[in-house]
C-alpha cells in the first residue's frame, strides 16, 4: 500500500508539478526575455554613446586641424615679416657702417685742420671768420688760394647729413 500510495500520490503531484514547472518555466522565460530586451536596450544606448563620443572626437579633430592650419599660417606670416625686418636691419647696419666710416674720415680731416691752425698761411685763429669778415666786404683771393679748405674750415665740427648717402 505504501507503494500504491506513493504511486498515487506521485500521479497526483506530477500533474501539479508539471503545471508548476511550466509556470516556473514561463516565469524564467519571461525574465529571460525581459533581460534580453534590457540588454539589447543597454547595448543600443552604449552604441549611441560610443557614436556620440566618436562624433565629438571627430569634431575636435576637425576643430584642432583648423586651429593648427591657422597657427601655421600665422607662423608663416610672422616668419616672412621677421625675414623682411632682418633684411632691412642688414641694410641699415651696412648704411650705418658706411656712415660711421665717412664720419670718421670727416672727423680726421677736421682734427687735421684744427691741429694745423695757421699752417696754410692764416694768422687768424678762426680762418673761416677771417676769410669772411663782416667788416671787410671783400674776400682775399690770395688767402683762399693758400688754404683750399678755408671755406669749410673753422672751429665747428663737420656733420654728415642723411642726404650725403
Amino acid at each position: 500500500m505504501a507503494t500504491s500510495r506513493t504511486g498515487s500520490s506521485s500521479a497526483s503531484t506530477t500533474p501539479r508539478s508539471s503545471s508548476s514547472v511550466e509556470e516556473f518555466q514561463q516565469v524564467l522565460n519571461e525574465r529571460k526575455r525581459k533581460r534580453m530586451a534590457s540588454n539589447r536596450e543597454a547595448a543600443r544606448r552604449s552604441r549611441m554613446r560610443k557614436q556620440k563620443h566618436l562624433d565629438d572626437l571627430m569634431g575636435q579633430v576637425s576643430q584642432l586641424a583648423h586651429e593648427n592650419n591657422q597657427i601655421l599660417v600665422n607662423i608663416n606670416i610672422t616668419t616672412q615679416i621677421y625675414l623682411n625686418i632682418e633684411a632691412e636691419n642688414a641694410v641699415l647696419r651696412a648704411q650705418m657702417a658706411e656712415l660711421s666710416t665717412r664720419l670718421q674720415s670727416l672727423n680726421e680731416i677736421n682734427d687735421f685742420m684744427n691741429s694745423n691752425n695757421g699752417a696754410f698761411g692764416y694768422d687768424h685763429p678762426n680762418n673761416y671768420e677771417a676769410a669772411h669778415d663782416h667788416h671787410h666786404h671783400q674776400v682775399n683771393d690770395d688767402t683762399f688760394m693758400n688754404n683750399p679748405w678755408g671755406c669749410f674750415y673753422g672751429n665747428q665740427p663737420l656733420i654728415a647729413s642723411a642726404d650725403m648717402i
